[in-house]
C-alpha cells in the first residue's frame, strides 16, 4: 500500500525520513495517532483469547518507571538525607 498508511514497524529505514513527513502533527492526528496505538496494543496484548497476565503486567511495570522517572531527583535527595 501507500507509504503513509503503513505501520511504524512496516517502514524501511530508507523510507523512515518520508514517513515523518507524510505525518499530520495537528492535535487531532496526535489524538488519531495516539488512540490507533493504544487500540492496537489492546488488540495484541490485552484482548487475545488464550492471553496470559503479559499485557496487564508490562502496563504496569511501564507506569512503574514512569512514575521513577518522575521522582527520582525526590528519591535522590531522600537517600542523601535519610541517615544524617
Amino acid at each position: 500500500g501507500p507509504l503513509w498508511e503503513r505501520p511504524l514497524m512496516e517502514v524501511r529505514l530508507g523510507e523512515l525520513h518520508t514517513w515523518i513527513s507524510t505525518c499530520t502533527f495537528t492535535p487531532q492526528g496526535l489524538l488519531g495517532a495516539v488512540q490507533r496505538a493504544w487500540s492496537s496494543y489492546c488488540a495484541k496484548y490485552i484482548h487475545v483469547k488464550q492471553g496470559g497476565p503479559a499485557g496487564i503486567s508490562m502496563l504496569l511495570a511501564g507506569y512503574c518507571l514512569l512514575s521513577y522517572g518522575w521522582n527520582y531527583q525526590h528519591f535522590k535527595r531522600h537517600r542523601w538525607r535519610k541517615y544524617h
